[in-house]
């Protein structure tokens, strides 16, 4: 293969799966899997995944109508009509009303004192230079200083006299009556990608139904009274009127232009775009200065309206859908992957002690190959005081009784072999090798004397090996090796004869050699009894009191050993 395709690019590789036949399990996978297809399913039909959409391009014309009577101090009675209180040309989609106005009759360009609230006060005319002004004041210093009133004095103006002097509007507003107008709000709407056009009067909307139309009655008209847009935006209207203020009406259309489920209406909102609170800014409301001009015995006379009113801005956005193809197939590839949280749930609930510690295991091994670096040993200890197996990293320094565990796993038994070949040679002993190790003889007292500090059964020989400073118990007490099971499972040489003979029928071992076959069959007891099966990539450790006592059973000939590697037993069925 490596001929033929040295960088691999003619191989095709894939996940290895593990599948658990398990109701539960299965039960939860399809549970999850048709949750999250119905809501991939409820997102798409509510969020129309399935559609290509366009923003709308829109055009906006207003028509305001209204007519009130209102005194006005120092003027009297006058009507405001539609030219009179809509005041300058607006900014695109957006009109004005005005709701309140301060008055000041007869100005013409003269001298006169300027108001002390925007004008310097001063007491001689050496406070006041000539030709200068600032951005409060109405007019040019003259240079003089004059009598305001009683009590103050004030630099002379050359401006439009008398000066404008009240600053606060009425209240109430001397024009509430514009609660009552009316405006006709003409929107057409585009939406070039689907060359689809519309406006908000309807074709069903005929004369008839424009004079008649409330928005009570019918969220579709056009037509809005200004105190009820005002009340929706959440204001009241007479409060609004005194300083004035901006009120936004949105319009949102939100078409379905699919031919089945076809609809493109448009639905109206209103908010306050300004700021309403007085002590939250400066300048609060929104007001105009305009003058209405006139000749009086050949000199030109103004009226100074100082306007505050309402402004509209009509503000339009939304956007329109039709079904694509190719939407639905991005929008069901970027929707699979949410199918990966089943997988990654039921995985942790695997792998946690939510489910069953055993079945985790064996899901770990089964799913998750793991491979040491080459430079790290990982070395396996079982005690006979316990129940675990204990996973450590192999240390030059340390001995292996007192190295702290990577991780304890429980042990995965693999007494087949071993129970049925025990049970067959030995029927009259009940054994369970789970069970506490029986006392037995007390280790002799001068050997006692020279066991290891790490000895913990008083049978151990001294190492200088850190890796092979390993006792059978965790604690202190008896010995394994002299218990009835470690003499006849381990020891017993009829059993080891006939492993021996059930592996190797043809070829049975004889002469020297038969010694050191039946000691490395004793390990191989050991491990399978001890340890069960260990787990994958680790080396299961044989305690020092173990192979001393299995070497003095079974010696070798020169008295030279070569240790033993451990490896993985095979199975036998009983």
């Amino acid at each position: 293969m490596s001929c033929c395709d040295p960088l691999g690019l003619c191989q095709y590789q894939t996940n290895k799966l593990v599948r658990i036949r398990s109701f539960r399990l299965g039960s939860l996978k399809w549970s999850l899997n048709g949750a999250i297809l119905l809501v991939i399913c409820i997102m798409m039909l509510w969020n129309r995944k399935y559609q290509e959409f366009d923003q709308v391009v829109s055009s906006v014309t207003t028509k305001v109508k209204g007519v009130a009577q209102t005194p006005v101090p120092g003027v009297g009675d006058i009507v405001w009509d539609v030219v009179d209180y809509s005041g300058p040309v607006q900014d695109k989609n957006s009109f004005f009303v005005v709701t309140n106005v301060i008055v000041t009759k007869n100005q013409k360009q003269g001298k006169c004192p300027e108001v002390p609230s925007t004008g310097r006060q001063c007491r001689s005319d050496k406070d006041c230079e000539t030709g200068a002004w600032g951005q409060q004041s109405h007019g040019v210093q003259t240079g003089s200083c004059v009598k305001f009133d009683v009590m103050k004095k004030t630099c002379e103006v050359f401006a439009w006299c008398p000066i404008e002097a009240q600053t606060t509007p009425p209240r109430p507003a001397l024009l509430a009556a514009a609660e009552n107008f009316t405006v006709l709000i003409k929107n057409n709407i585009r939406f070039p990608a689907f060359s689809f056009i519309r406006r908000n009067i309807l074709p069903q909307m005929n004369d008839a139904y424009l004079r008649s139309c409330h928005r009570g009655n019918d969220s579709l008209c056009p037509i809005f009274r200004l105190g009820d847009m005002v009340r929706e935006a959440g204001e009241k209207f007479s409060d609004m009127a005194v300083e004035g203020g901006v009120i936004g009406i949105q319009i949102k259309w939100d078409c379905n232009l699919d031919r089945l489920m076809q609809r493109c209406l448009p639905t109206y909102s209103f908010r306050r775009l300004d700021e309403k609170e007085n002590n939250k800014t400066l300048y609060p409301g929104l007001n105009f200065r305009f003058a209405k001009y006139n000749m009086v015995n050949g000199v030109e006379e103004r009226t100074l309206y100082k306007a505050f009113g309402i402004r509209f801005d009509v503000m339009v956005f939304g956007q329109a859908g039709k079904f694509s193809f190719i939407q639905l197939i991005i929008y069901i590839g970027s929707t699979l992957s949410y199918y990966a949280l089943t997988t990654v749930f039921i995985d942790w609930l695997l792998e946690t002690s939510c489910y069953s510690a055993e079945v985790g295991q064996n899901y770990s091994e089964k799913k998750v190959e793991s491979v040491q670096d080459t430079q790290q040993c990982i070395l396996c200890v079982s005690f006979v005081d316990e129940k675990k197996l204990r996973l450590v990293k192999r240390s030059r320094k340390k001995s292996l009784q007192d190295l702290k565990p990577m991780c304890v796993q429980p042990i995965k038994e693999d007494s087949g072999h071993l129970r049925a070949v025990f049970c067959g040679l030995q029927p009259d002993v009940h054994m369970d090798h789970n069970a506490q190790v029986p006392v037995g003889q007390k280790p002799d007292p001068d050997q006692k004397l020279r066991r290891p500090g790490w000895c913990q059964c008083g049978c151990c020989i001294p190492s200088t090996v850190p890796h092979e400073q390993l006792c059978c118990r965790r604690s202190e007490g008896t010995c394994i090796t002299s218990s009835l099971p470690f003499k006849q499972l381990v020891l017993g040489r009829s059993l080891l004869q006939a492993i021996l003979l059930y592996q190797d029928p043809l070829s049975p071992p004889v002469g020297g050699a038969q010694s050191a076959a039946l000691r490395h069959c004793a390990y191989k007891q050991y491990i399978s009894w001890r340890f069960g099966v260990p787990p994958d990539d680790t080396h299961p450790v044989i305690p020092s009191c173990c192979v001393s006592r299995i070497r003095e059973e079974y010696p070798s000939q020169d008295g030279r050993y070569r240790g033993f590697t451990p490896m993985r037993m095979v199975s036998i069925a009983p």
